[in-house]
């Protein structure tokens, strides 16, 4: 994921260009990669090492949408549906 990519995701879902600790910006930068790297795996089916990394990052994802559960459902219902997670 470059740079402006990154901003790209921080700009649409937080409050500011800066904002990267809110949680709905935490999830579309985790999905973002989670998507790169599932495309990686298409290529590398052997590559072990990096698919724990994947499944590390899908399990922070998880628990990030729990907490947006638990603390608002309305946004979880909302980043769900723009990210086109299924649940």
């Amino acid at each position: 994921m470059t740079k402006e990519e990154k901003l790209e995701l921080v700009k649409k879902y937080g409050t500011g260009e800066n904002d990267t600790g809110r949680s709905e910006v935490q999830i579309a930068l985790l999905t973002k990669r989670i998507n790169d790297l599932t495309d990686h795996f298409n290529k590398h089916m052997k590559d072990h090492h990096s698919r724990r990394g994947l499944m590390m990052m899908v399990g922070k994802r998880r628990r990030l949408l729990d907490y947006l559960m638990k603390k608002d459902i309305e946004r979880y219902r909302s980043i769900i549906k723009e990210l086109n997670i299924r649940k």
